[in-house]
């Protein structure tokens, strides 16, 4: 009964919010500054204020309310999941990329379990298919990393990069800039070279100065963009510089565009808990807001707008070790901080191939910091001196780890969790028309939001429905068989009379009596039910 009086209240503020009109533009941008707190923003206020970079943030005049963030079964949200529904509109569990969850016990709300592993089509995917608008993706991730992922692909697991690269690829955005080329696989590259895809690889110059008008991919590094503090700028581009880029190039197309721009590392810092490195990679990401909402007021026809999709470390400006909290200076607080010239992951770079007498020296370069005796002492018994998940640098005893404690030691920043928190997170936004999303709302209502000002004339249910219906169903009377030869990328053969179809899992190309043809939008195979998700219509090439 609970549960049924907090659906139906969902309900009335759901309806109360978008009583108003909300008049569709031709261009939309969603901005996710992943991870951020709301304690992010104050402090990079004041990181400026200090360092007399101005007073405010480029989001500070488009702030209208608050979101809560959560996952189809617990308060605290993955990004997966939270990034989902934004996407989505459907509520996932930990892990899912913009798929329907199965049933749990702790469902905070009604799940249909009809619905388990069915995709759940986006709003990058509606404003492609339905509205014909080039769509693109700007992260500092490696490009299948949740929160893009989310808006392109469709997984349980957000780990298997083996099923979601391939979609993201076979998606054909037309702008994908971020990391990741060790991802790039040859079926990948032969892809783009088939559906005259620009791959620009490593190469700041070369992306800045395309002037090129088909689909275009830019990646940097191995897998992930350096953090923001340490990277070189003659060689990586600013998230900033990618957004305006991708701006310039999708606002070519006469029918808008739809981008999403994720400054994903301010999370990982949080992770890290370190301090320095997330406010700077905050910055780095308010730049960009600056730009897009720079275009979208020029443009007249453009909304943008800004959230981040969890909480994350419980970072606060002040902690109990620092007393007298009321009277520190804003010296006290933000000035050794400011003289952190890199991440703890960028630091760790150049102290884990030093002797241990260079230690000091180095430390000092870059952070201005007299380590003592027993600070040397730790950073040289650093046990574990490369920790590859990002999720635990801030937990488990590896050099960045005690390095980020030493430099959180000489500031009054205070951390209660290397993981996820589940308070609220700030929303921002603009529309030419004043028609914005206010107050607080669920992540699921800001979709709702997305799809209103995105001028969908059907719902991304229907969409689901019609692009990701069961080949079981698609093919009911027909012959068909599954070829599992490649457990990864199983083929669904459909035969009937003398017509043959081929149709990967995780593609958009498919065969008709050996001919390729595009299918239109991804092929999704779940192997925990057998089942491959396809559109309705490739019934009527048979």
């Amino acid at each position: 009964m609970r549960r049924l009086n907090i659906l139906i209240s969902a309900l009335i503020i759901s309806v109360s919010l978008f009583a108003q009109e909300v008049r569709p533009v031709k261009n939309v941008i969603v901005m996710i500054p992943d991870g951020t707190s709301l304690s992010v923003y104050s402090a990079a206020r004041w990181y400026k204020f200090y360092n007399n970079e101005g007073e405010g943030l480029q989001i500070d005049p488009y702030i209208t309310g608050t979101v809560t963030t959560f996952s189809s079964n617990a308060p605290i949200g993955d990004s997966a999941p939270t990034g989902s529904a934004y996407a989505t509109g459907v509520l996932q569990q930990s892990g899912n990329v913009a798929i329907h969850p199965e049933v749990s016990e702790n469902d905070l709300l009604p799940v249909d379990a009809s619905r388990s592993f069915q995709p759940a089509a986006t709003i990058l995917e509606a404003s492609k298919i339905e509205k014909k608008k080039a769509v693109g993706l700007v992260v500092t991730s490696e490009f299948p990393h949740a929160t893009p992922a989310d808006f392109s692909a469709h997984h349980y697991k957000r780990s298997n990069y083996t099923a979601i690269a391939p979609q993201m690829a076979y998606q054909n955005l037309d702008v994908m800039f971020g990391g990741g080329n060790d991802i790039l696989t040859s079926d990948i590259k032969q892809h783009f070279a088939g559906n005259g895809t620009t791959l620009i690889q490593d190469d700041r110059s070369a992306l800045l100065n395309y002037k090129g008008t088909g689909k275009v991919w830019a990646l940097f590094g191995e897998r992930a963009l350096p953090y923001n503090i340490d990277r070189n700028p003659d060689r990586v581009p600013s998230i900033a510089e990618m957004t305006g880029k991708a701006i310039e190039l999708l606002s070519k197309n006469e029918n808008g565009f739809f981008l999403m721009v994720e400054g994903s590392q301010v999370d990982w810092a949080a992770h890290a808990n370190d301090a320095a490195t997330m406010i700077n990679e905050y910055l780095a990401f308010d730049e960009a807001v600056g730009r897009a909402i720079e275009f979208a007021k020029k443009d007249g026809n453009t909304a943008v707008v800004i959230l981040s999709d969890h909480g994350n470390s419980g970072f606060s400006i002040g902690k109990r070790e620092c007393g007298g909290y009321d009277r520190l200076s804003i010296e006290q607080l933000f000035g050794a901080i400011s003289k952190y010239k890199l991440s703890g992951n960028g630091l760790e770079s150049i102290l884990i191939d030093a002797k241990p007498e260079e230690i000091r020296a180095i430390f000092k370069e870059y952070t201005d910091i007299d380590i003592t005796d027993e600070e040397l002492e730790t950073l040289l018994s650093s046990k574990n001196y490369k920790e590859a998940d990002y999720t635990k640098v801030g937990t488990s005893n590896n050099l960045a780890h005690n390095i980020v404690n030493i430099l959180n030691a000489h500031t009054c920043f205070g951390f209660t969790t290397g993981g996820h928190t589940g308070e609220e997170v700030l929303m921002a936004a603009y529309h030419p028309q004043g028609d914005l999303p206010r107050g607080h709302m669920r992540n699921t209502e800001l979709n709702h939001y997305l799809q209103q000002v995105t001028g969908l004339e059907s719902s991304l249910q229907e969409l689901s429905d019609r692009i990701f219906a069961k080949h079981e169903t698609v093919f009911s009377g027909m012959r068909y068989t599954i070829d599992k030869s490649d457990p990864d990328f199983p083929v669904l053969t459909v035969r009937e009379g003398r017509n043959r179809l081929e149709i990967k899992a995780f593609s958009s190309v498919a065969k008709r009596n050996g001919k390729p043809f595009d299918i239109g939008s991804v092929v999704v195979y779940i192997d925990k039910n057998d089942t491959f998700y396809l559109p309705e219509e490739l019934r009527e090439k048979l």
